[in-house]
C-alpha cells in the first residue's frame, strides 16, 4: 500500500515521497536541511515509523544522527502532550504518569505492558496475603512477599542510575531507588486495599500507613522497616530541618511525579548528561513547578 495515512498532518504525500523527503537529510546545505527538518516536524507522529525504518536501513552515521535528533523532537513533543493531559485530567492514575515519564527514555513503551506487570505482582501477592488481620502484620507479610518472594531490592550499587527512575526498568530488574521501589510497593498495597501512601521526606521517600485504627511509616528502601513519627522527628533534627506537616502526611501523585523528575535530573547530572536537564525542566513546568534558577 503506497499511501501513508497522514491526515492529521494535512499532507497528501505518498509513502515513497515521504521516504524521499527523509533522504534529503543527507544534504549538507544548511538551508535545505532546515527546510526538510521543518517539513518533517510539521508532519508529526505519522512519519515516525518511516524515520525509524530509514535509520535502520542507513549506513550513513550523519543521516542516522539527524534522524535521531528529529525523532527525539517528535517523541518529546508527544510526551509533553500526554503529560499535559495527565496533569489536567488523569492525576488519579499514578502508573500512567510514571509510564509517561518512562517514555522519555523508552518511547516505544506501552502503558498496558506496565498494567499487566503490576496486575501480575498484585495477584502473586494476593495469593499469599490471605487471613492476615492486624495492619502491622499485613505490612510484615507484604514485606516478606515483596522482598523475598518477588525479589525486589534497593539498587545500592548503582544508586544514580537513570533506570532507577524508569518504572519499566524497575519492574524488570526489581531494583530501584527509594521512590521507585516505594511506588511499586504502594501500587501493590493499594490494590490490596491497604491505606498506604507516599511521604515526601527530605532526601528520602517513604510510605505511610494511615487509618483510623493505626498510623505508622514504612521505609521500603530499607526492606520495609516500620517506624514512627518520633523517628521522623529525630531524622529532621539530624539534618537540621524544622518540623513541617508535609514530612508527616501523605503526598499526592503530582508530588510523586515531580520528585521522580528531580531524581532524574540528578541521575543525568551524575552521568554527565546535563544537556537533558532543560527538557526535564520543561516537564516540571507542565506539572506546575517552575524552576528559574538552578546551579
Amino acid at each position: 500500500m503506497e499511501k501513508q495515512n497522514t491526515d492529521s498532518a494535512n499532507t497528501n504525500l505518498t509513502k515513497k515521497e515521504l521516504k524521499a523527503l527523509i533522504s534529503l537529510l543527507e544534504d549538507d546545505d544548511s538551508q535545505v536541511l532546515e527546510h526538510v527538518e521543518s517539513k518533517i516536524l510539521s508532519i508529526g507522529k505519522p512519519i515516525i515509523p518511516l524515520l525509524e525504518d530509514s535509520w535502520t536501513g542507513s549506513f550513513n552515521p550523519k543521516l542516522q544522527s539527524r534522524i535521531e535528533d528529529i525523532l527525539h523532537t517528535l517523541q518529546f513533543g508527544l510526551l509533553k502532550e500526554k503529560l499535559q493531559n495527565w496533569y489536567e485530567n488523569q492525576q488519579d492514575d499514578l502508573l500512567k504518569g510514571l509510564w509517561i515519564l518512562a517514555t522519555y527514555q523508552y518511547p516505544d513503551l506501552e502503558y498496558n505492558e506496565l498494567e499487566v506487570k503490576i496486575e501480575q505482582l498484585y495477584f502473586e501477592t494476593w495469593v499469599a496475603f490471605q487471613n492476615v488481620q492486624h495492619p502491622i502484620d499485613k505490612i510484615r507479610r507484604l514485606n516478606s512477599i515483596f522482598f523475598e518472594k518477588l525479589g525486589f531490592k534497593a539498587n545500592v550499587n548503582n544508586f544514580h542510575s537513570v533506570n532507577n527512575s524508569m518504572i519499566n526498568q524497575v519492574l524488570e530488574s526489581k531494583k530501584g531507588n527509594p521512590i521507585s521501589l516505594a511506588v511499586v510497593y504502594m501500587l501493590i498495597a493499594q490494590k490490596l486495599k491497604l491505606p498506604v501512601f507516599g511521604v515526601n521526606l527530605p532526601n528520602l521517600f517513604v510510605l505511610i500507613h494511615k487509618s483510623e485504627e493505626l498510623t505508622f511509616y514504612i521505609n521500603v528502601f530499607n526492606r520495609g522497616v516500620i517506624f514512627s513519627k518520633q523517628d521522623i522527628d529525630n531524622y529532621l533534627k539530624q539534618i537540621k530541618l524544622p518540623q513541617n506537616d508535609v514530612f508527616y502526611s501523605p503526598c499526592d501523585n503530582l508530588a510523586i511525579l515531580r520528585r521522580v523528575l528531580h531524581n532524574l535530573m540528578q541521575s543525568f547530572e551524575h552521568a554527565a548528561q546535563g544537556e537533558k536537564i532543560p527538557e526535564l525542566i520543561e516537564l516540571l513546568a507542565i506539572l506546575g513547578e517552575n524552576i528559574t534558577n538552578r546551579e
